[in-house]
């Protein structure tokens, strides 16, 4: 299998070439990052999605981050038997700071509040310290990084609402999918839409080691072929296989067509530019992919667009970025290249 062969597949699992709505996508892509929610959003609208965000919501799903997926995968992300890293603050257990009974009285503050309808996480806080919680119960309930809501949240209790900012709203009773159910979906709709991809790809994915991932495979009707001398995957999926590159896709930052792989030998970027996308802090920058590979990363302020080229592009490279941008960001005033 060629490069060529292996994007474009790629680009049509992911509905960049095949697009569908929102939903469905969130879905299929086990979910979209979304620590930055209107990159989020591009992601999706990327895909086919039109702005609309019924039957989503965020939790911290794979890999300990924020995700936006469909309300109705909460039993899978949430699956029984998770082991998800937490520290004490984000669990109801007690801790050295506040005991568990303490724990569970402000965890059903916090519900009380919710069963009137979603809330901003400063309500949540409000409401717990009109219930009695100390300063120091508050810097440890409510860390910048998680605590009770958190804890709320890998219980099935509550969730992000699919909005910008800190929001949160009840979940609706759900009963978990089992340990190993739960795996076998979500390495089917992995290898079925990011596929084709190496054993070692869907490790980096799902913060898993190949050798936990190994013993899945079997159960899944997988097709094998080589790319670069190693074996990669894919489960068909019901769409065309896919044999276009767009000649410009605007990617979000942090996006699944990135994040779902192992940085290295990634056939969109090329080594010597990779630190030109991932920055320090775990960022991923939003990326333009030039007929199949990243030649660009570029940020938007307001009414204008910024592209930063890795290397010198053409004129038709610049009108065509361009393009593509205005046709995103109708809104726009200005789209500059500026020396990278």
């Amino acid at each position: 299998m060629t490069d060529r062969e292996l994007i474009a597949r790629r680009l049509a699992g992911q509905h960049l070439t095949a697009p569908t709505d929102a939903l469905t996508a969130a879905g299929d892509l086990c979910g979209i990052q979304s620590q930055f929610y209107p990159q989020a959003l591009h992601a999706l609208r990327l895909r086919g999605g039109a702005g609309e965000t019924e039957g989503l919501v965020k939790s911290w799903t794979l890999r300990g981050t924020l995700h936006l997926f469909p309300e109705r995968d909460l039993p899978l992300f949430l699956h029984a038997g998770r082991t998800p890293f937490l520290r004490p603050c984000d669990t109801l257990a007690g801790d050295e700071v506040i005991s568990e009974v303490r724990k569970a009285y402000f965890a059903d503050c916090v519900l009380d509040r919710l069963s009137a309808g979603p809330a901003l996480r400063e309500e949540l806080k409000a409401g717990c310290r009109a219930a009695g919680m100390t300063p120091e119960e508050e810097a440890h309930l409510f860390n910048a990084w998680g605590g009770l809501p958190r804890a709320l949240c890998e219980a099935g209790k509550i969730c992000h609402a699919a909005q910008d900012g800190k929001v949160f709203r009840r979940c609706p009773d759900f009963a978990p999918l089992e340990r190993d159910a739960a795996r076998r979906e979500l390495m089917r709709r992995y290898f079925a839409y990011y596929g084709p991809a190496r054993l070692r790809d869907a490790a980096h994915f799902f913060g898993a080691s190949q050798r936990a991932l190994t013993p899945l495979l079997p159960d899944l009707p997988l097709r094998e072929e080589t790319w670069r001398g190693e074996a990669v995957f894919s489960l068909d999926a019901p769409r065309s296989p896919g044999t276009t590159v767009p000649e410009v896709l605007l990617l979000a930052g942090f996006d699944p067509l990135l994040l779902g792989y192992d940085k290295r030998e990634d056939p969109l970027l090329p080594e010597a530019y990779r630190t030109r996308v991932y920055r320090p802090g775990g960022m991923l920058l939003s990326s333009v992919l030039l007929r199949g590979r990243i030649a660009a990363v570029w940020k938007r302020t307001g009414r204008s667009l910024a592209v930063t080229a890795f290397a010198p592009l053409s004129a038709a490279d610049r009108a065509a970025v361009e393009s593509e941008a205005r046709r995103l960001f109708p809104e726009l005033r200005t789209v500059t290249f500026p020396e990278g």
